[in-house]
């Protein structure tokens, strides 16, 4: 049986320190920004942590947001995921590596490690003649007990 761990919820790096690493200006409102994103234990869209932000400041705009998360992107600050719902999801890169199991019903995602399927992959690269440098594994699934597959 494959041993997984859920990714506890805030085991996130501090984007602020990674932002002044790589020399970039940190206005309030970026710093507004990315608080609310290193506080997410969600996967948010642009319009959900704009959202977020507006209840912190609310003269942040919803351009100002798009600007900056497409800055902490470009940064490697931060990770965009497309999980088949037509928009784009963000989250802090991780200190470590995991994957991500999404329900296709309620649109929860489910971080998780398993040793067993990182062993997997690599060994499929090896036979296939490869080196494993890099991936990334997104599981679709419903509920178990979902009548409507």
């Amino acid at each position: 049986m494959t041993a997984l761990k859920s990714m506890p919820p805030g085991k996130h790096t501090d984007i602020e320190k990674r932002c002044a690493a790589a020399g970039m200006r940190m206005t309030e409102q970026r710093r507004v920004i990315a608080r609310v994103l290193a506080e997410a234990v969600d996967h948010p869209d642009v319009e959900e942590l704009y959202r977020r932000c507006v209840a912190v400041d609310d003269k942040i705009s919803i351009s100002t947001v798009y600007r900056t998360v497409k800055l902490f992107e470009d940064a490697g600050i931060i990770e965009r995921h497309d999980f088949r719902e037509g928009r784009a999801r963000y989250e802090q890169v991780p200190e470590s590596h995991h994957d991500h199991l999404i329900n296709l019903r309620d649109g929860k995602v489910i971080e998780f490690t398993s040793e067993e399927i990182e062993k997997l992959q690599t060994e499929i690269a090896r036979k296939l003649g490869y080196k494993l440098v890099d991936h990334r594994l997104e599981l679709y699934c419903v509920p178990l007990d979902d009548d409507k597959t």
